[in-house]
């Protein structure tokens, strides 16, 4: 939908966190049967980033808010609003977003997790968006953060390629100009089983049998995602460019999810976009899932590939199956 409301939203602060561990496609050649050669080619991806066995998603995402914070000269008692977008939480409860509102010492700020997938960071935000316009809240901070290295088969070459682990921020908040010219989310729950965890909740409990199984790893059905992908990704995008009443020439840069290569030049070509639009980090970071567009984001932001008034084009797709689209008008903080 469109931001009629004259109160709006803008991206005061960015900011990302990775582990330090940089797993190449090298490294996988001596896991599992795969080469560098078949990953780049077929992914785009030469190295991702693994959490050590103390990180968790939560360490990542405090990690990330901080930054952000700090780009927005704002401390974390300013904060009313904490939403954490992940599939793979510290623990199924408390909250994690309750768990980064302690480390940063946000005690003022409401907390809950969502899990949209790789679509989290922009469900995030355009909840936020309409929390601040309601004029309910008046500064939020969103992060998209996994730990996809925690619940990856390093044995299924066809998986292991894919992901890594990182958490993106953005600090929001209200403001009379600027800001979200546009947000449109979507969901279609019948390709549920097209990516999943299939054990650990209610319908399959963790039990001998479903370890057996490797109920507890990702699935996913690569064919058909990549077709859902490229198509969700133009559509969305398409549909959000019209609410703003924009075209796709008028967009400045193009951050869609990060998930593989020829995805995103799949949906860039569609959409008749230059490459100079475009900004890809696929290979450094692999998929991130919720932290993929904040991760993205924030290296563009602070590379100075965005300057203020430029329009910015989010797009990403994920589990459940999901999607989301924003375009944002980017506030330069120096002359805000």
């Amino acid at each position: 939908m469109t931001n009629g409301n004259k109160r709006n939203v803008v991206i005061k602060g960015t900011g990302h966190a990775v582990p330090t561990r940089v797993l190449s496609n090298f490294d996988l050649e001596k896991m599992v049967d795969t080469s560098d050669e078949w990953i780049r080619t077929r992914t785009g991806i030469l190295r991702r980033r693994i959490a050590d066995e103390h990180t968790a998603t939560s360490d990542l995402a405090t990690e990330a808010g901080r930054l952000a914070l700090e780009d927005g000269g704002v401390s974390p008692e300013q904060l009313d609003l904490i939403i954490v977008a992940t599939i793979t939480p510290d623990m199924f409860f408390p909250a994690t977003s309750c768990l980064v509102q302690k480390n940063l010492g946000a005690w003022g700020a409401a907390c809950y997790d969502l899990s949209a997938g790789c679509s989290g960071l922009i469900y995030g935000l355009d909840m936020a968006m309409h929390s601040i316009t309601s004029g309910a809240y008046n500064r939020a901070l969103i992060i998209g953060a996994d730990c996809l290295s925690k619940i990856t088969n390093f044995q299924d070459r066809t998986t292991c390629v894919l992901f890594g682990d990182g958490a993106g921020a953005c600090l929001v908040e209200g403001a009379d100009r600027a800001g979200v010219l546009a947000s449109y989310l979507g969901a279609d729950g019948r390709g549920w089983e097209k990516l999943l965890i299939r054990a650990g909740g209610s319908r399959h409990p963790a039990s001998p049998a479903t370890l057996e199984a490797g109920w507890h790893y990702i699935e996913m059905c690569g064919n058909d995602v990549f077709k859902f992908a490229v198509r969700i990704m133009v559509e969305a995008s398409l549909k959000v460019l019209a609410d703003a009443g924009l075209e796709p020439e008028d967009i400045d840069l193009f951050i869609p999810h990060q998930a593989n290569i020829r995805i995103i030049e799949s949906a860039a070509h569609r959409l008749k976009l230059k490459d100079t639009q475009v900004y890809v980090n696929v290979d450094e970071y692999g998929n991130t899932s919720a932290a993929s567009i904040g991760i993205a984001l924030d290296e563009a932001a602070r590379s100075g590939r965005i300057k203020g008034g430029d329009r910015v084009l989010l797009v990403g797709f994920g589990a459940g199956l999901t999607w989301g689209a924003m375009i944002i008008e980017w506030v330069d903080k120096d002359n805000d």
